[in-house]
Protein backbone atom coordinates (compact mmCIF):
# COMPACT_ATOMS: atom_id res chain seq x y z
CA UNK A 1 0.00 0.00 0.00
CA UNK A 2 1.27 3.61 -0.69
CA UNK A 3 2.49 5.22 2.17
CA UNK A 4 3.80 8.73 1.41
CA UNK A 5 6.15 10.33 3.90
CA UNK A 6 5.54 14.09 4.64
CA UNK A 7 6.14 16.55 7.64
CA UNK A 8 2.88 18.75 8.49
CA UNK A 9 5.96 21.95 8.48
CA UNK A 10 4.81 25.05 10.40
CA UNK A 11 5.21 26.51 6.56
CA UNK A 12 2.62 23.87 5.70
CA UNK A 13 0.49 24.28 8.63
CA UNK A 14 0.22 27.96 7.70
CA UNK A 15 -0.67 27.86 4.33
CA UNK A 16 -3.17 25.29 5.09
CA UNK A 17 -5.00 27.58 7.76
CA UNK A 18 -4.65 30.71 5.40
CA UNK A 19 -6.37 28.59 2.76
CA UNK A 20 -9.09 27.89 4.66
CA UNK A 21 -9.82 31.38 6.14
CA UNK A 22 -9.63 33.17 1.88
CA UNK A 23 -11.78 30.31 1.17
CA UNK A 24 -14.33 31.23 3.78
CA UNK A 25 -14.13 34.95 3.28
CA UNK A 26 -15.02 33.83 -0.22
CA UNK A 27 -17.50 31.92 0.21
CA UNK A 28 -19.26 34.58 1.93
CA UNK A 29 -19.16 36.90 -0.93
CA UNK A 30 -22.29 36.78 -3.61
CA UNK A 31 -21.03 37.67 -7.27
CA UNK A 32 -23.54 38.19 -10.17
CA UNK A 33 -24.17 35.73 -12.30
CA UNK A 34 -22.43 37.81 -15.44
CA UNK A 35 -19.09 38.57 -12.96
CA UNK A 36 -19.05 34.20 -12.22
CA UNK A 37 -19.92 33.72 -16.42
CA UNK A 38 -17.03 36.30 -17.73
CA UNK A 39 -14.75 34.85 -14.94
CA UNK A 40 -15.59 30.87 -15.73
CA UNK A 41 -14.49 32.09 -19.23
CA UNK A 42 -11.25 33.53 -18.34
CA UNK A 43 -9.79 30.70 -15.85
CA UNK A 44 -10.87 28.28 -18.65
CA UNK A 45 -8.91 30.09 -20.89
CA UNK A 46 -6.07 30.48 -18.73
CA UNK A 47 -5.77 27.10 -17.83
CA UNK A 48 -5.86 25.62 -21.14
CA UNK A 49 -3.17 28.07 -22.14
CA UNK A 50 -0.97 27.58 -18.85
CA UNK A 51 -1.22 23.74 -18.78
CA UNK A 52 -0.38 23.47 -22.10
CA UNK A 53 2.49 25.75 -21.88
CA UNK A 54 4.24 23.84 -19.52
CA UNK A 55 4.43 21.35 -22.03
CA UNK A 56 5.83 23.01 -24.36
CA UNK A 57 3.04 24.54 -26.05
CA UNK A 58 3.79 28.37 -28.01
CA UNK A 59 0.54 29.74 -28.17
CA UNK A 60 0.64 33.05 -26.38
CA UNK A 61 -2.50 33.32 -24.04
CA UNK A 62 -4.21 35.70 -26.87
CA UNK A 63 -3.94 33.01 -29.44
CA UNK A 64 -5.32 31.03 -26.73
CA UNK A 65 -8.78 33.22 -26.41
CA UNK A 66 -8.86 33.46 -30.19
CA UNK A 67 -8.46 29.77 -30.58
CA UNK A 68 -11.11 28.77 -28.28
CA UNK A 69 -14.13 31.19 -29.62
CA UNK A 70 -13.20 30.61 -32.99
CA UNK A 71 -12.59 27.36 -33.55
CA UNK A 72 -10.59 26.72 -37.21
CA UNK A 73 -11.49 23.73 -39.46
CA UNK A 74 -8.13 22.44 -39.54
CA UNK A 75 -6.04 22.01 -36.51
CA UNK A 76 -2.98 22.12 -36.15
CA UNK A 77 -1.41 19.90 -33.01
CA UNK A 78 -0.66 22.92 -31.10
CA UNK A 79 -4.24 24.49 -31.44
CA UNK A 80 -5.48 20.66 -30.61
CA UNK A 81 -3.44 20.71 -27.40
CA UNK A 82 -4.83 23.53 -25.98
CA UNK A 83 -8.79 22.52 -27.66
CA UNK A 84 -8.63 19.39 -25.74
CA UNK A 85 -7.40 20.82 -22.64
CA UNK A 86 -10.50 23.07 -22.69
CA UNK A 87 -12.63 20.47 -23.64
CA UNK A 88 -11.84 18.38 -20.74
CA UNK A 89 -11.99 21.26 -18.28
CA UNK A 90 -15.10 21.91 -19.15
CA UNK A 91 -16.60 18.11 -18.89
CA UNK A 92 -14.90 18.60 -15.43
CA UNK A 93 -16.68 20.97 -14.59
CA UNK A 94 -19.71 20.72 -15.36
CA UNK A 95 -19.66 16.99 -13.58
CA UNK A 96 -18.52 18.99 -10.68
CA UNK A 97 -21.33 21.45 -11.07
CA UNK A 98 -23.87 18.49 -11.12
CA UNK A 99 -22.25 16.42 -8.16
CA UNK A 100 -21.73 13.50 -10.62
CA UNK A 101 -18.02 13.37 -10.84
CA UNK A 102 -16.31 10.11 -9.03
CA UNK A 103 -12.52 9.94 -8.73
CA UNK A 104 -11.66 6.69 -10.08
CA UNK A 105 -9.77 4.65 -12.51
CA UNK A 106 -12.27 5.44 -15.25
CA UNK A 107 -12.13 9.16 -14.21
CA UNK A 108 -8.55 9.08 -14.98
CA UNK A 109 -8.36 7.31 -17.75
CA UNK A 110 -11.27 9.47 -19.65
CA UNK A 111 -9.32 12.32 -18.62
CA UNK A 112 -6.09 11.18 -20.39
CA UNK A 113 -7.95 10.39 -23.50
CA UNK A 114 -9.72 13.93 -23.45
CA UNK A 115 -6.30 16.19 -23.32
CA UNK A 116 -4.20 13.34 -26.00
CA UNK A 117 -7.47 12.59 -28.60
CA UNK A 118 -5.87 13.10 -32.09
CA UNK A 119 -2.23 13.56 -31.22
CA UNK A 120 -1.28 9.92 -30.88
CA UNK A 121 -1.81 6.79 -31.58
CA UNK A 122 -5.72 5.83 -30.51
CA UNK A 123 -4.68 2.16 -28.76
CA UNK A 124 -2.76 5.16 -26.47
CA UNK A 125 -5.66 7.31 -25.84
CA UNK A 126 -7.37 6.07 -22.22
CA UNK A 127 -5.20 3.58 -21.72
CA UNK A 128 -2.78 2.84 -19.20
CA UNK A 129 1.39 2.59 -21.12
CA UNK A 130 2.41 -1.02 -21.76
CA UNK A 131 6.15 -0.13 -22.74
CA UNK A 132 8.93 1.69 -21.23
CA UNK A 133 9.09 6.02 -20.86
CA UNK A 134 11.62 8.35 -20.41
CA UNK A 135 11.81 11.84 -19.16
CA UNK A 136 14.27 13.80 -20.65
CA UNK A 137 15.36 17.54 -19.99
CA UNK A 138 15.34 19.45 -23.23
CA UNK A 139 17.51 21.77 -21.89
CA UNK A 140 20.55 19.40 -22.02
CA UNK A 141 18.97 16.82 -23.86
CA UNK A 142 19.76 13.94 -21.82
CA UNK A 143 17.67 11.53 -19.74
CA UNK A 144 16.94 13.04 -16.24
CA UNK A 145 13.95 9.99 -14.98
CA UNK A 146 13.39 6.70 -15.55
CA UNK A 147 9.82 5.97 -14.17
CA UNK A 148 8.36 2.53 -12.67
CA UNK A 149 8.89 -0.31 -15.81
CA UNK A 150 4.93 -0.61 -17.59
CA UNK A 151 4.70 -3.69 -16.09
CA UNK A 152 4.31 -2.11 -12.64
CA UNK A 153 2.24 1.01 -13.86
CA UNK A 154 -1.41 -1.00 -13.39
CA UNK A 155 -0.65 -1.91 -9.91
CA UNK A 156 0.69 1.91 -8.95
CA UNK A 157 -1.75 3.73 -10.70
CA UNK A 158 -4.63 1.65 -8.56
CA UNK A 159 -2.68 1.89 -5.47
CA UNK A 160 -2.73 5.50 -5.99
CA UNK A 161 -6.30 5.71 -6.71
CA UNK A 162 -7.15 2.92 -3.53
CA UNK A 163 -5.20 5.91 -1.33
CA UNK A 164 -6.83 8.64 -2.27
CA UNK A 165 -10.53 7.10 -2.05
CA UNK A 166 -9.28 5.32 1.81
CA UNK A 167 -8.26 8.81 2.64
CA UNK A 168 -10.97 10.88 1.51
CA UNK A 169 -12.23 11.49 4.99
CA UNK A 170 -8.72 11.64 6.47
CA UNK A 171 -6.97 14.01 4.97
CA UNK A 172 -7.30 17.50 4.54
CA UNK A 173 -7.93 18.08 0.66
CA UNK A 174 -5.53 20.20 0.36
CA UNK A 175 -2.74 17.66 1.30
CA UNK A 176 -5.14 14.52 -0.59
CA UNK A 177 -4.48 16.38 -3.68
CA UNK A 178 -0.74 17.28 -3.29
CA UNK A 179 0.15 13.97 -2.68
CA UNK A 180 -2.17 12.67 -5.23
CA UNK A 181 -0.37 15.01 -8.49
CA UNK A 182 3.08 14.10 -7.35
CA UNK A 183 2.78 10.33 -7.03
CA UNK A 184 0.76 10.41 -10.23
CA UNK A 185 3.81 12.04 -12.18
CA UNK A 186 6.58 9.83 -10.55
CA UNK A 187 4.03 6.84 -12.02
CA UNK A 188 3.60 8.42 -15.37
CA UNK A 189 1.22 5.70 -16.52
CA UNK A 190 0.61 6.64 -19.40
CA UNK A 191 2.92 6.84 -22.91
CA UNK A 192 1.48 10.94 -23.33
CA UNK A 193 -0.51 13.15 -21.05
CA UNK A 194 0.51 12.67 -18.17
CA UNK A 195 1.37 16.52 -16.86
CA UNK A 196 -2.15 17.93 -18.33
CA UNK A 197 -3.88 14.55 -17.30
CA UNK A 198 -2.31 15.39 -13.55
CA UNK A 199 -2.91 18.66 -13.37
CA UNK A 200 -6.80 18.51 -14.22
CA UNK A 201 -7.33 15.39 -12.21
CA UNK A 202 -5.76 17.01 -9.25
CA UNK A 203 -8.77 20.05 -9.78
CA UNK A 204 -10.99 17.53 -9.19
CA UNK A 205 -9.55 16.93 -5.70
CA UNK A 206 -9.38 20.66 -5.36
CA UNK A 207 -12.77 20.90 -5.53
CA UNK A 208 -13.55 18.83 -2.53
CA UNK A 209 -11.88 21.78 -0.09
CA UNK A 210 -15.42 23.85 0.06
CA UNK A 211 -14.49 26.70 -2.28
CA UNK A 212 -17.91 27.39 -3.84
CA UNK A 213 -16.21 29.34 -6.85
CA UNK A 214 -13.46 26.69 -7.68
CA UNK A 215 -14.36 26.98 -11.11
CA UNK A 216 -13.11 30.21 -11.60
CA UNK A 217 -9.32 29.61 -10.29
CA UNK A 218 -6.98 28.33 -12.57
CA UNK A 219 -4.17 26.90 -10.57
CA UNK A 220 -2.01 25.80 -13.30
CA UNK A 221 -1.25 29.61 -13.64
CA UNK A 222 1.30 29.80 -10.90
CA UNK A 223 3.23 26.42 -11.91
CA UNK A 224 3.21 28.40 -15.58
CA UNK A 225 5.18 31.22 -13.93
CA UNK A 226 7.98 29.15 -13.19
CA UNK A 227 8.27 26.07 -15.32
CA UNK A 228 11.15 25.11 -13.79
CA UNK A 229 10.87 25.29 -10.61
CA UNK A 230 7.39 23.35 -10.68
CA UNK A 231 9.53 20.16 -12.29
CA UNK A 232 12.23 20.86 -9.43
CA UNK A 233 9.55 20.29 -6.86
CA UNK A 234 6.70 17.83 -8.67
CA UNK A 235 9.14 15.61 -10.03
CA UNK A 236 12.33 13.40 -8.61
CA UNK A 237 15.61 12.40 -10.92
CA UNK A 238 16.80 9.42 -11.37
CA UNK A 239 15.80 5.85 -11.38
CA UNK A 240 12.36 5.23 -9.67
CA UNK A 241 13.33 1.78 -7.94
CA UNK A 242 16.28 3.69 -6.46
CA UNK A 243 14.42 6.62 -5.16
CA UNK A 244 10.28 5.31 -4.34
CA UNK A 245 10.96 4.41 -0.83
CA UNK A 246 13.37 8.01 0.23
CA UNK A 247 10.72 10.17 -1.51
CA UNK A 248 9.44 13.08 0.66
CA UNK A 249 6.68 14.87 -0.25
CA UNK A 250 7.20 17.93 2.29
CA UNK A 251 8.52 20.32 0.05
CA UNK A 252 6.00 19.81 -2.92
CA UNK A 253 3.14 20.07 -0.55
CA UNK A 254 4.74 23.53 0.60
CA UNK A 255 5.04 24.82 -2.90
CA UNK A 256 1.65 23.05 -3.76
CA UNK A 257 -0.04 25.20 -1.35
CA UNK A 258 1.91 28.69 -2.21
CA UNK A 259 0.63 28.14 -5.53
CA UNK A 260 -2.94 27.72 -4.43
CA UNK A 261 -3.04 31.03 -1.97
CA UNK A 262 -0.94 32.87 -4.98
CA UNK A 263 -4.02 32.08 -6.97
CA UNK A 264 -6.20 32.97 -4.35
CA UNK A 265 -4.75 36.54 -4.11
CA UNK A 266 -4.93 36.33 -7.75
CA UNK A 267 -8.36 35.76 -8.60
CA UNK A 268 -10.12 37.78 -5.56
CA UNK A 269 -8.34 40.83 -7.35
CA UNK A 270 -10.07 40.24 -10.53
CA UNK A 271 -13.83 39.60 -8.65
CA UNK A 272 -13.09 43.24 -7.19
CA UNK A 273 -12.51 44.54 -10.37
CA UNK A 274 -15.08 42.58 -12.16
CA UNK A 275 -17.33 44.03 -8.98
CA UNK A 276 -16.78 47.69 -9.32
CA UNK A 277 -16.28 48.19 -13.13
CA UNK A 278 -19.06 49.67 -14.70
CA UNK A 279 -18.86 48.08 -18.21
CA UNK A 280 -20.14 44.52 -16.60
CA UNK A 281 -23.30 46.07 -14.86
CA UNK A 282 -26.98 45.31 -16.55
CA UNK A 283 -29.22 47.56 -16.61
CA UNK A 284 -32.94 46.80 -16.57
CA UNK A 285 -33.41 46.78 -20.18
CA UNK A 286 -30.72 44.13 -20.59
CA UNK A 287 -31.76 42.38 -18.03
CA UNK A 288 -35.45 42.24 -19.75
CA UNK A 289 -33.70 41.08 -23.05
CA UNK A 290 -32.01 37.88 -21.57
CA UNK A 291 -35.47 36.82 -19.46
CA UNK A 292 -37.04 36.76 -22.55
CA UNK A 293 -34.31 34.75 -24.96
CA UNK A 294 -34.83 32.58 -21.93
CA UNK A 295 -38.37 32.34 -21.90
CA UNK A 296 -38.66 32.09 -25.73
CA UNK A 297 -35.25 30.76 -27.02
CA UNK A 298 -34.48 33.87 -29.05
CA UNK A 299 -34.87 37.50 -29.36
CA UNK A 300 -35.39 40.42 -32.40
CA UNK A 301 -34.89 43.60 -32.87
CA UNK A 302 -39.08 44.20 -33.32
CA UNK A 303 -39.72 41.93 -29.92
CA UNK A 304 -36.94 43.83 -28.19
CA UNK A 305 -38.78 47.40 -29.22
CA UNK A 306 -41.88 45.82 -28.08
CA UNK A 307 -40.56 45.08 -24.94
CA UNK A 308 -38.81 48.44 -23.91
CA UNK A 309 -39.57 51.10 -26.59
CA UNK A 310 -35.96 51.90 -26.42
CA UNK A 311 -34.55 53.50 -29.52
CA UNK A 312 -33.55 52.29 -32.44
CA UNK A 313 -29.40 53.34 -31.82
CA UNK A 314 -29.85 52.49 -28.41
CA UNK A 315 -30.93 48.90 -29.24
CA UNK A 316 -28.25 48.28 -31.28
CA UNK A 317 -25.87 49.19 -28.42
CA UNK A 318 -27.47 47.45 -26.18
CA UNK A 319 -27.56 43.95 -28.43
CA UNK A 320 -23.34 45.32 -29.02
CA UNK A 321 -23.27 45.16 -25.26
CA UNK A 322 -24.04 41.75 -24.51
CA UNK A 323 -22.49 40.21 -27.37
CA UNK A 324 -18.94 41.71 -26.17
CA UNK A 325 -19.54 40.30 -22.86
CA UNK A 326 -20.18 37.29 -24.50
CA UNK A 327 -23.71 36.40 -23.23
CA UNK A 328 -26.02 36.70 -26.53
CA UNK A 329 -24.56 35.35 -29.85
CA UNK A 330 -26.15 36.83 -33.41
CA UNK A 331 -27.61 34.81 -35.61
CA UNK A 332 -28.65 35.30 -39.55
CA UNK A 333 -28.32 38.66 -41.62
CA UNK A 334 -30.84 41.71 -42.42
CA UNK A 335 -34.54 41.47 -41.66
CA UNK A 336 -33.41 37.58 -40.74
CA UNK A 337 -31.20 38.70 -37.44
CA UNK A 338 -32.28 37.03 -34.35
CA UNK A 339 -30.27 36.50 -30.88
CA UNK A 340 -29.69 33.32 -28.32
CA UNK A 341 -27.55 33.24 -25.09
CA UNK A 342 -24.40 32.04 -26.30
CA UNK A 343 -23.13 28.42 -25.30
Amino acid sequence: MFEPKFTITAKLLENVKKIGIMVSDLNKRHFSKLTLVKMERTAREVSAHSSTSIEGNPLCLTDVKKLIQNRPENLRDTEKEVLNYNEALGFLNNSIKDNIVSFDEELILTIQKKVILGLIDIYNTGKLRTKPVFVNDPRIGKTIYLPPDHQDVKYLFKDLITFVKKNKNHFDPLILAGIFHKQFVIIHPFIDGNGRTARLATKVLLANMGLNTFNLFSFENYYNQNVTKYFEYVGIRGNYYDLKDSIDFTSWLEYFTDGIIDELHRVTKLLEHEIISPENILKDYHKKMIDFINKNGMITNSDYSRLTKRAKATRNLDFNKLIDLKLIKKHGKGKNTYYKLKD
